[in-house]
């Protein structure tokens, strides 16, 4: 590909969407005046932009949008974002100190309860795969699997308010875990704040059943965080003890629906696996790098890669009939939809989240002190960019040190043009990561 500077000037304007293939396009202009620092007077213009001068006649912003299935480019630098947060959690960096690697901390994975059973591949001995239920030996990309036996008795309704309910669970797990931690130290929840911390992040996944369930890594700290040392009572099977304990414990009471209550705790399946350095044991260790990379990967996706269900938001109930989605998919965004009318449910906003099958929460989050934060990740990156733009449009005149902007911008519309799609097409993908030191 030609040199940055001799691109023509849409290819250019392109490039720098860094592959986004459905940036966010503005209408507007941006001026940044000198400012005379004794007296604080805007002086001359230092530079002028104006959306109509530019060559797609608008401002192109990348979209950021998470989901691979919208725009892989923007969920790449998404994933890659995540993989650090979790991995500056586990070994240190970004800020946080390398001693953290010496913390209990385990890998912890909640599922939903059933809802009725389910096509699927149960596991023997030695990981020896048996057949379904249903007598069938399922293939691991078998379309039925987690699609009911019998749909006319599947609980649709459990399921969607169950996904709705899961931050909220997810909420009082983690009180119930502190208070465990608490519990075996011999210490008050008060008091436990002055010796440990519970720090963790987690990311949400969907079953292909649809129903959520997470990821989660757990770090017992000192009293500071990952900046201090946890005490010596704090080990990785007094965490574990303790999160089956929290796990077992966490329970929100949902709504009473034509008489009948609703209640929602975590389903009998909990993995929990102690996090080893950065070595593999034989083979048999779950490591640093495996746990971040897993994570990062499910920050990614959403219901429509699991379900195949759909990757928006739904406008009207009717657009389900034209849809090529699963029966299953459609049965649950139906019962969403349906539950969304109640006023008795409006808190849920379910008609909002039917695409979502009901789960309304964040797809990853995080403690406060667990590590970075993709905010800060961010700007370093967008500090990182200016420094080299300015490096390479450097003049002999010095710039100076403050300036005053002035801009106003529009929102203008989304994606690219049929001829831009061409163009971008032509460039060599460049999430525009490399030598980025966010991403060393």
């Amino acid at each position: 590909m030609a040199a940055f500077g001799t691109l023509p000037g849409l290819l250019r304007q392109l490039s720098g969407l860094g592959g986004c293939t459905r940036p966010i396009r503005l209408d507007g202009h941006r001026t940044e005046y000198d400012v005379n620092t004794r007296t604080g007077e805007i002086g001359r213009v230092l530079h002028h932009l104006d959306s109509a001068r530019l060559p797609a006649g608008q401002l192109l912003v990348r979209c950021n949008n998470r989901r691979a299935t919208r725009c892989p480019a923007c969920a790449e630098v998404y994933r890659r974002d995540t993989f650090h947060l979790i991995t500056s959690g586990l070994r240190g960096g970004k800020g946080v100190p390398e001693r953290v690697a010496a913390h209990p901390r385990v890998f912890a994975t909640f599922t939903a309860p059933g809802f009725g059973p389910v096509h699927n591949r149960p596991t023997g001995p030695a990981g020896s795969v048996r057949r379904c239920r249903c007598g069938v030996l399922h293939d691991q990309d078998d379309e039925a699997l987690g699609t009911p036996l019998d749909p006319d008795t599947y609980d649709y309704e459990a399921a969607v308010l169950w996904n709705a309910h899961a931050g909220m669970l997810w909420r009082r797990f983690s009180i119930y875990l502190r208070r465990e931690v608490a519990k075996r130290a011999g210490l008050t929840q008060r008091a436990l704040r002055e010796h440990a911390r519970v720090s963790f992040a987690k990311v949400a996944e969907y079953q292909k059943r649809g129903a959520v369930h997470f990821h989660a890594v757990i770090r017992l700290d000192g009293p500071g965080g990952g900046d201090t040392p946890p005490p010596a009572w704090a080990t990785a099977e007094l965490l574990t003890d303790a999160i089956r304990a929290a796990t077992a414990k966490a329970r929100v009471d949902g709504p009473v629906l034509d008489g009948r209550a609703h209640a929602f705790t975590f389903g009998r399946q909990l993995d929990i696996r102690t996090i080893r350095g950065a070595d593999f044991d034989g083979g048999q260790e779950l490591t640093e790098r495996a746990v971040a990379a897993y994570i990062a990967k499910y920050a990614t996706k959403g219901a429509e890669t699991a379900t195949g269900a759909l990757d928006r938001p739904l406008k009207f109930a009717a657009e389900l009939a034209q849809l090529d989605i699963s029966d299953h998919a459609r049965r649950l965004i139906r019962t969403a939809w349906t539950l969304g009318a109640r006023k008795d449910l409006e808190q849920l906003r379910l008609r909002a989240w039917a695409h979502m099958l009901g789960f309304r929460g964040h797809f990853s989050t995080k403690s406060r002190r667990y590590s970075t934060t993709l905010g800060a990740l961010r700007t370093a990156r967008a500090e990182w960019r200016r420094a080299q733009a300015a490096a390479a449009a450097a003049t002999a005149e010095a710039e100076p040190e403050t300036t005053y902007v002035l801009a106003h911008w529009a929102f203008a519309g989304t994606g690219l043009s049929p001829a831009e799609a061409w163009l971008a097409a032509s460039l060599a993908p460049a999430p525009g990561t490399e030598g980025d030191p966010t991403h060393a």
